[in-house]
């Protein structure tokens, strides 16, 4: 694992506990604020977009290919493929 991908799961895994923290006080508190599930939108985004370019990543290297060509994609490319 090169240091762009270990910066990646790092970032996974911050996201994924700010994620966990806010379903939990979402069940706890019933609800969120608003500014909470904006915040909770971004956080998920943002996952999909970790976890997309980790994909990538992988993929480019496992093929012989130069895996410092991938970047994030835009929020709006990777949330429709979700679909």
């Amino acid at each position: 694992m090169d240091d762009r991908e270990h910066d990646i799961i790092d970032e996974i895994g911050g996201l994924v506990s700010e994620e966990r923290s806010l379903r939990d006080r979402s069940t706890r508190e019933m609800g969120l604020s608003a500014e909470e599930k904006a915040r909770l939108r971004t956080v998920e985004t943002r996952l999909d977009q970790c976890w997309d370019l980790m994909r990538r990543l992988r993929a480019l290297s496992e093929y012989g290919k130069d895996p410092a060509t991938a970047e994030v994609r835009p929020a709006e490319e990777v949330e429709d493929h979700r679909s």
